[in-house]
């Protein structure tokens, strides 16, 4: 993987202890986003980890980049609370989530797996805070039928409605009564009809389209 922050003392402290990880590994590190655009494309990383704030190219546009490539790598963004309205544009940008910088090493190190393995990493809490603050447009009593809601069954459309509430595939589970396996074969089966890339996008796209509103403050 790759990491990026325009902080010294940042960088080297994420690099020392990815690197202490027998599964895991540091190809290069950039303070900025030209930077890392040119090092993705060149180093081929499973993952970006990704500062949003940085001199130069910012990690927004240099999220999109990375992610527009073909087979992108991953990219979770590092963050604090004060920059939701930085994330959600990231998560929208093709970020597969996001970490706050204050956060264990034991929890970057999960999140890296997490994103490494295809998932997308949304702490239910942040997240729908994310949504709720920066989801646009006056969402409608019924989600308009746009042809990939229109492909899924009733079953996937109540679980993209879940996942959109930041519920996990477990609570998912326990909510309608079925299995866990049950559910992931529902949420694959949505991922590729409404042709999104994983859980952040589809709760994206959820909200988006009406499917789930945004609560008042």
């Amino acid at each position: 993987m790759i990491v990026v922050d325009d902080q010294p003392m940042l960088l080297a402290g994420f690099v020392a202890i990815i690197d202490a990880e027998d599964d895991l590994e540091v190809v290069g590190t950039a303070a900025d986003g030209a930077a890392a655009v040119e090092l993705a494309a060149a180093a081929r990383p499973d993952v970006v980890i990704m500062d949003i704030r940085m001199p130069g190219m910012d990690g927004l546009a240099a999220t999109r980049l990375v992610t527009a490539a073909d087979d992108p790598p991953k990219v979770l963004v590092l963050t604090t609370f004060d920059l939701d309205a930085y994330v959600f544009e990231a998560l929208r940008a093709g970020a597969s989530g996001f970490l706050l910088k204050d956060a264990d090493p034991d929890e970057l190190l999960a999140a890296i797996r997490v994103i490494a393995g295809g998932e997308a990493l949304l702490d239910p809490a942040v997240t729908g805070r994310l949504i709720e603050a920066f989801a646009t447009g006056v969402t409608p009593s019924a989600a308009p039928e746009r042809p990939e809601l229109a492909a899924l069954t009733p079953r996937e459309r109540e679980v993209l409605t879940l996942i959109a509430e930041g519920l996990s595939n477990a609570e998912i589970a326990a909510r309608l009564g079925v299995g866990v396996g049950t559910v992931k074969t529902h949420v694959n089966a949505l991922l590729t009809k409404i042709g999104v890339r994983d859980r952040v996008q589809a709760t994206i796209l959820a909200y988006d389209v009406g499917l789930v509103r945004p609560r008042s403050a």
